[in-house]
């Protein structure tokens, strides 16, 4: 957005962010234009940029991954191509053929996927597709950037020629080595190589006799290297046509260049899309590390960064594992400036700078660490002023240099504009500087602007206060200890707690008390005042937060007490019940065993079928009519109950059981004693004592005064050792 100053970049830190954004590209080219990004004045392509990077943020998390988009830039070969009968190198063709292939195979991926990936898709669409180019260079060179022999008829044919040479150079070198080996003219190494060339190691004495041409000596003189006269005839032929088969790969090559040519411009698209992939990609990286997203974009002039972290302290922080403060703010036509208060080093320039960042990032194309529910509009200027601005080069102090800033910013300043602005007023006379910081704020104010400013100015507190569509805000501190919170707070300005962290830093108290005699009383009053106020609320709110937090648990105990108590209560109903029939089972097995008792004595069959048939009458009397699907369920929950019993009976029982093992196990585990003649022993079982009377082999003679036993030591347990 060319709105948006260069100053106003650097104040934020952008160019930081480029930085880390250009370390995570894969090519050079990318890496090179990522830092050259900008904001983006169109609205449409601003939105498209952001919706490819949240597409390809998206890809990290699924199962179709976009290929890679890695590539060597192909700049110099594109210079040459605009240059009439100029010829590629073999590595330019590849590069070339790589490139289109990359292009090609995102092409076919994003259509395969384009419902993942509609923008993306949209992008690459754009494209005009091509295989001419990479299957001409394919045609021509292999994939060892090797030209092939079917890359023209003659060069077929040279190369046949080449090899069909260099086995006569072999076969007539091997016939002079064997021959001059026979004749004992050679050296015990035979031959060598020099100037890639097999030459015989000939024995000095012997050089007149073997005909060729001496290549060299050894060291000593003992050696002369000769190429055999056979093989030199046979070599001048192969340089011959190894100069032919030079010239015909250049003719290929610049065949090849003509072929390519047509398509500079179409190579140039593919090269910028790769790169702006590079730079997608990227963006994308640097989001999923630091959990960014893209927020909805709203038409309302609204503002609402919630949970929003400054990217550059977050990644700080979590490379060492430190927390980082999110901070939540809200502009709105209702809410169009906010002044924020408090002491230093409570996080009031983080938080503008926070603000500012996102909102840049966000306008160049970057996702940004806020919550999923944030709420953004797009800003046509973003205007800072932000840390010390003194400008030794044009001799302007602090507040001069800060002076023509809000000349800018007057000029500039609509109801289209963001501004910034840290420390405001401050540089000059406190008075003076705060009255003309009033009248500044005023002037933004009536034209409608957004902004955020950090200042200690009662006075601009107090404006703030006044404005319908301005609030108050400040970062809360904690009295007590002096730290800082970082927990921004709208509504009510901040002290700057200035005499109580000169305190905490070790001032004598005497001086702070005599520095206060020196001020307006009625300043430190108000000021006291404000601390006082943000004392209260900071208790107000610990307060409100243990008494919701314990609100909940009371909620969660109470439902989950009524739980269990109607788990108790249905249970209980359900042994009743089976209780109840169990009861009256009985009493009926009674009343049959009565009669069967009768029967058995008297055997008469006509009182003991009335007496049976009176039971069943009056059994049935007593129960209801139900239907057959209600008595079902009634015995299946009968059934279920007694189940539940049996299941915990078992589970009892199982328990024992494990007890008991484990009981045993320990006995087993524990050391075994050694016994004696005269111990007192039991068996491990037993009851009975008795007492060793010999042992031998591990068996012990155990006498029980009425008779004795023989038993091994294992099965015996000590009751008494013997004095």
């Amino acid at each position: 957005m060319r709105n948006i100053h260069p100053k106003t970049l650097q104040d934020l830190e952008f160019p930081t962010v480029l930085n880390q954004i250009s370390a995570r590209c894969n090519t050079e080219l990318g890496k090179e234009h990522a830092l050259h990004i900008v904001p983006i004045d169109d609205k449409e392509e601003l939105m498209d940029v952001l919706g490819q990077t949240s597409e390809y943020l998206a890809s990290f998390s699924n199962d179709n991954r976009i290929p890679n988009h890695g590539f060597d830039q192909i700049n110099p070969e594109l210079g040459l191509l605009k240059i009439d009968n100029s010829t590629l190198e073999i590595t330019g063709f590849r590069k070339i053929g790589n490139i289109c292939k990359t292009v090609a195979i995102h092409q076919k991926f994003l259509k395969k996927f384009k419902e993942y990936y509609p923008l993306l898709f949209q992008k690459s669409e754009g494209l005009e597709p091509n295989s001419e180019i990479s299957e001409a260079i394919d045609a021509v060179i292999d994939k060892f950037g090797e030209i092939k022999d079917s890359a023209s008829a003659d060069l077929r044919q040279i190369r046949s020629q080449i090899n069909e040479v260099r086995g006569k150079i072999n076969q007539s070198f091997g016939a002079a080595l064997a021959r001059c080996q026979s004749l004992d003219y050679l050296d015990e190494i035979r031959e060598s190589v020099m100037e890639n060339r097999r030459v015989l190691a000939v024995k000095a004495m012997h050089r007149k006799k073997v005909k060729g041409s001496v290549m060299g000596a050894s060291k000593t003189g003992s050696i002369v290297y000769i190429v055999p006269e056979a093989t030199l005839t046979y070599a001048r032929e192969l340089n011959n046509l190894e100069f032919e088969e030079k010239e015909e790969i250049q003719r290929i090559l610049n065949q090849l260049t003509g072929q390519v040519r047509p398509y500079l411009e179409l190579l140039k698209t593919y090269q910028a899309y790769l790169v702006d992939t590079d730079i997608t990609a990227a963006k994308a990286k640097y989001a999923s590390e630091m959990n960014a997203v893209l927020p909805e974009i709203n038409g309302e002039r609204e503002l609402f960064l919630r949970d929003a972290y400054h990217p550059l302290l977050y990644l700080s922080n979590k490379r060492k594992q430190q927390k980082t403060w999110p901070q939540t703010i809200k502009l709105h036509k209702e809410n169009r400036i906010i002044v924020i208060s408090g002491p230093n080093a409570g996080g009031k320039s983080i938080t503008l700078k926070t603000i500012g960042l996102l909102q840049v990032m966000l306008q160049s194309g970057m996702l940004i660490p806020v919550h999923e529910r944030s709420s953004v509009c797009l800003f046509e200027k973003v205007l800072t002023d932000i840390g010390d601005n003194q400008s030794i080069e044009n001799h302007l102090s602090t507040y001069s240099y800060r002076l023509k800033n809000m000349n800018q910013f007057l000029k500039k300043c609509n109801e289209e504009t963001l501004f910034l602005i840290d420390e405001f007023g401050t540089g000059s006379d406190p008075e003076l500087g705060g009255a003309l910081a009033e009248a500044f704020l005023e002037v933004f104010y009536e034209r409608g602007a957004y902004g955020v400013i950090t200042t200690h100015y009662a006075n601009l507190k107090a404006l703030a206060n006044e404005l319908p569509h301005a609030t108050n805000a400040n970062m809360l501190f904690n009295a007590k200890t002096l730290e800082p919170t970082f927990q921004l707070v709208l509504g009510e300005a901040g002290s700057s707690f200035t005499f109580e962290v000169a305190q905490k830093n070790g001032i004598p108290y005497s001086l702070i008390n005599k520095a206060k005699k020196k001020i307006e009383r009625g300043k430190v009053r108000f000021d006291a005042t404000i601390a006082k106020l943000q004392k209260e609320r900071s208790k107000m709110v610990e307060t409100g937060s243990k008494l919701k937090e314990e609100e909940t648990k009371a909620r969660e105990e109470s439902e989950r007490l009524e739980q269990l108590n109607t788990k108790i209560k249905s249970k209980l109903e359900s042994y009743q019940e089976l209780y109840d029939h169990n009861q009256r089972m009985i009493q009926l097995g009674n009343k049959v065993n009565t009669i069967a008792e009768r029967y058995f004595i008297d055997n008469k069959k006509r009182p003991l079928i009335s007496e049976l048939l009176r039971i069943v009458e009056t059994e049935n009397s007593k129960r209801k009519k139900t239907t057959a699907k209600k008595a079902k369920e009634k015995q299946e929950q009968q059934q279920q109950v007694a189940q539940e019993l049996e299941q915990k009976i078992q589970k009892v029982r199982v328990e024992k059981k494990e007890k008991k093992k484990k009981e045993v196990q320990a006995e087993k585990n524990k050391p075994r004693p050694v016994f004696k003649v005269g111990d007192r022993v039991r068996l491990m079982d037993g009851k009975a004592v008795g007492s060793i009377d010999s042992l031998e082999k591990g068996k012990a003679v155990v006498n029980y005064g009425m008779f004795t036993t023989n038993v091994g030591v294992e099965q015996l347990e000590l009751v008494e050792a013997k004095k």
